[in-house]
């Protein structure tokens, strides 16, 4: 490793001017660890500690990230058009409202117990920010894909997925949040997240579609993409955790009122639902191991789009402990275990490579911006 950093920066700068939605796609997988090493079965201050360090240094790279884009959105303008109408870089724009939702799931977890209940309101504040910067990249990405921009089903990778995922997201992270609220409050943001999570789940069930069509026909993408082969996993996930999470604490939300037949429904259904969803999931997850294994054979070059292969994962084991905790089922317990353990060794593996990546400079490369108009997942 060279002494002096950012010795491949492509031009002066490039960590503004290059810097692409991307890397909000490294809070989503920093965050998710968090909540999946709180969710473990050992109550151990070094546990509490380890989780709430990794929630914190998400929220630190959420705020730095933050300010690498807006100063690029100001300061590089001409960019801006570029890096919408780009049919990779713009999908990453979901990853933005997606990595903020973890990170308030995690200002409930740890927040409340260091600043108390105070925290409630700026989750809350946070919560709806989140949910409309996910309705603007669920709506607006797609139109310019409809409208703008150029592709092809030989081409299609599931990174479409990514701006019509955040509102599942976000739907995922209102259960939290229920039971801190007034009852009228509470109702309003869980009708919200029922049509957040209906309007994002449908959809991802087209797109998977069409995905499982792409490869088919034209194979698995390149190894630039490899990590795409994990996204389905993502949606597949956080449905069946947001259907849990808003079924549980639907009775509590419409108790006293004429729809607590129906919530009390919610609640079970959501239970079945959500193993229905767990197990495509599991599908998707063993498929995608596979494809994994296809792709070391090829020597994968790394990029940011490795992160990619965290935030599903995280999710589906974050389901996977809260289908234990509601069912009683051990396996469930020892599955969850196993797959965090995975997500701890790949996050710190992905971790190590982007940060000899950020030393040299060279993911400061958006590929709407470089001569050859790449479509590949760097940063």
């Amino acid at each position: 490793m060279p002494y002096h950093p950012f010795s491949r920066l492509p031009e002066p700068l490039a960590f503004i001017r290059h810097f692409t939605p991307n890397w909000f796609a490294m809070t989503m997988g920093t965050g998710v660890l968090a909540l999946v090493v709180a969710q473990l079965p050992w109550r151990l201050p070094v546990l509490r500690g380890l989780s709430e360090g990794l929630w914190g240094f998400g929220v630190l790279l959420f705020a730095v990230f933050s300010l690498l884009f807006l100063a690029r959105l100001l300061l590089f303008r001409d960019t801006v058009k570029p890096m919408l109408l780009h049919p990779v870089q713009s999908m990453f724009l979901g990853a933005i409202p997606m990595g903020l939702a973890v990170l308030i799931k995690g200002l409930l977890l740890f927040g409340v117990p260091r600043w108390g209940e105070a925290v409630h309101a700026l989750a809350l504040a946070l919560w709806w920010l989140d949910a409309a910067l996910a309705l603007l990249a669920a709506l607006v990405v797609p139109y310019l894909m409809f409208t703008r921009q150029s592709h092809a089903l030989e081409k299609l990778t599931a990174v479409w997925l990514l701006p019509i995922v955040a509102p599942e997201v976000a739907a995922s992270t209102a259960a939290a949040l229920v039971p801190q609220l007034a009852p009228e409050a509470a109702r309003q943001l869980l009708v919200v997240g029922f049509v957040l999570w209906g309007m994002s789940l449908a959809l991802a069930f087209a797109l998977i579609t069409l995905v499982l069509l792409r490869m088919a026909l034209h194979k698995l993408p390149d190894t630039d993409f490899a990590a795409t082969s994990w996204l389905p996993l993502g949606p597949l996930a956080t449905g069946c955790l947001g259907l849990l999470g808003m079924g549980q604490v639907a009775p509590l939300a419409f108790a006293g009122t004429p729809l607590v037949g129906a919530a009390e429904l919610a609640r079970d259904l959501g239970l079945i639902g959500g193993l229905a969803l767990w197990g495509a999931g599991l599908w998707w997850l063993l498929t995608a191991t596979l494809f994994t294994h296809h792709y070391l054979r090829d020597d994968m070059p790394f990029n940011l789009g490795w992160w990619g292969f965290t935030f599903p994962l995280g999710v589906f084991t974050l389901a996977t402990f809260e289908l234990q905790a509601l069912t009683g089922m051990a396996a469930f317990g020892l599955i969850g275990l196993l797959l965090a353990a995975q997500l701890a060794a790949v996050w710190l593996l992905v971790l190590l490579r982007t940060l000899a990546g950020i030393w040299h400079g060279e993911l400061f490369r958006a590929p709407c911006l470089m001569p050859a108009n790449s479509t590949a997942l760097r940063g």
